[in-house]
């Protein structure tokens, strides 16, 4: 009897130079660990490094940053938000005395953000523009770890990450929103934790859900899940998220629908016999009490400064501080639904996929010495335009296979839905407000859920192991020339995201539509 031939790996000249290079590194038990320590720490540095350099320029108050740097201050001294006099702005770069009386008020967004940003102003003082730039600068440098994270977990690619983590990091609009002391990074930041612990939640209870005894008839019910820490602590982060800005709320219903969901469908593959019900009714109202309860609890407790004191706005409209804290709340709803005021920079929703009109946060037409006599400093939410279209249009073919799989009625994993769910959280809703006045910068939000679509088609393109060999030599040299381009655009675009003084026909050059100007 013939001996079996044993399996022997694939030959060498199977893979093309990348794989080989791959195949020692991730194989190697050494190297894998290294990579795989070294891989989020590089990225992150880089991303760092981007954001906290210079972070102080320009020193003074940018955009909107006149309200939420004055208002951080004045939760610091007071608990709540005062009333600023004239020459306010002027007084934080001078630390003249600062205008500041204790009469409450109106502000529309909750506490959380600026609370934060007041902690760097507790280091740095009111009229060090490091210090009021410090907390976003952190939270953004820690928002790429996080997209790092997220995909490692969702592709179980050490490469796939470090691409998608390296991609946020160099982005534009996510560097600037970073660099400037505006509540979209933090409520970016805790989005994102949020969904990182709905991820780890879904790995430590997918597998007890699915658990089976093949010896035993298909189960009528499937166990209902008390014990779920992860999910507790992403009710925490979605409620953080509220707490700085109320679309957070959004990600909170929208990531807690993809809770039943997948608890649905993994008692679908478990046998469970009637698991739809099973899921939304019984295990449902346990989920929604575990998610939701944490999140109100942390947005209650963003608001203690305000509950604590008596001079905030509406304050007093109650003796109970919690029928106060409603009226207020009323009243930020008001001007939410009616806030349809121009702006020159204001950019309907539906304009967004098209990044047809981005913010200048900053502008400053004599800057100082550039080499020529017409010199022109800029700070301008625009991504990188490579990023961001062939983010948009991964996101699309995202799309394409999820609906391609509902009709073939074939399994879809969390690497195509989290992003298509991300992005439907944070877009679809504003487009349910066309007359209202919004901004281009509110995507820094989306820009994670886009790198992860674009890193996973970039994947996708490179080629499976399985692939002939010229097939995966082509996508793996277009991948490689893509993300070196990407990383040129950016180190062109630098001068702009950074406010540098640069010719005037050079910022020019950077205008690749009328609105960008």
């Amino acid at each position: 009897m013939t001996a079996p031939v044993p399996l022997l790996p694939a030959p060498a000249e199977r893979l093309t130079r990348w794989g080989v290079l791959r195949d020692r590194m991730l194989l190697d038990p050494v190297w894998n660990r290294a990579v795989g320590w070294m891989a989020p720490i590089v990225v992150t540095l880089l991303a760092a490094v981007l954001r906290l350099v210079n972070v102080g320029h320009p020193h003074q108050l940018a955009f909107d940053e006149t309200y939420y740097v004055k208002d951080a201050w004045s939760l610091w001294t007071l608990g709540y938000e005062g009333t600023w006099g004239e020459g306010a702005n002027d007084a934080f770069i001078t630390l003249r005395d600062l205008p500041l009386s204790d009469v409450g008020s109106f502000v529309v967004h909750p506490p959380l953000g600026k609370w934060l940003i007041a902690l760097g102003m507790a280091i740095g003082g009111p009229d060090n523009s490091s210090g009021w730039r410090l907390a976003t600068a952190l939270l953004g440098t820690g928002t790429v770890l996080l997209v790092y994270l997220i995909a490692r977990v969702l592709t179980g690619s050490t490469v796939v990450a470090a691409v998608a983590g390296g991609l946020l990091a160099i982005d534009g609009l996510s560097i600037v929103m970073s660099r400037i002391a505006l509540l979209d990074g933090p409520l970016t930041f805790f989005l994102l934790l949020g969904v990182l612990f709905v991820l780890l939640d879904r790995r430590r209870t997918i597998p007890l859900l699915e658990r089976r005894d093949p010896e035993k008839p298909e189960p009528f019910w499937g166990p209902i899940l008390w014990r779920r820490p992860w999910l507790i602590a992403a009710g925490v982060a979605f409620g953080a998220a509220s707490a700085v800005k109320w679309s957070g709320l959004y990600a909170l219903a929208g990531f807690g629908l993809y809770v039943v969901v997948t608890d649905a469908l993994a008692r679908r593959r478990a046998g469970v016999i009637v698991w739809p019900s099973d899921a939304v009714f019984r295990q449902g109202p346990v989920s929604f009490l575990l998610l939701v309860a944490p999140a109100f609890a942390t947005y209650l407790i963003s608001w203690t400064g305000w509950l604590v004191t008596a001079g905030g706005y509406d304050r007093q409209s109650d003796p109970n501080p919690l029928i106060a804290l409603w009226n207020y709340h009323q009243s930020m709803l008001g001007f939410h639904v009616g806030l349809n005021r121009g702006h020159p920079y204001a950019s309907a929703a539906w304009e967004w996929p098209f990044l047809l009109r981005p913010t200048a946060v900053w502008v400053d037409s004599d800057p100082g010495p550039c080499g020529t006599d017409h010199c022109i400093a800029v700070i301008s939410t625009v991504p990188n335009p490579l990023i961001w279209y062939a983010g948009v249009a991964a996101s699309v073919s995202l799309l394409f296979l999820l609906v391609r799989a509902w009709v073939r009625r074939t399994p879809v994993g969390p690497e195509i839905g989290i992003p298509l769910v991300g992005l439907a959280v944070t877009y679809l809703p504003w487009l349910m407000f066309p007359e209202r006045t919004i901004f281009q910068f509110y995507t820094v939000v989306m820009m994670p859920f886009l790198v992860l679509a674009l890193a996973q088609t970039l994947r996708i393109i490179a080629g499976r192991r399985e692939d002939p060999l010229d097939r995966r030599q082509t996508g793996e040299r277009t991948v490689l020339i893509f993300l070196v381009v990407v990383a040129l655009v950016s180190l062109f675009f630098l001068p702009s995201w950074t406010g540098m003084s640069v010719p005037y026909d050079f910022w020019l050059v950077h205008n690749w539509l009328p609105g960008w100007v």
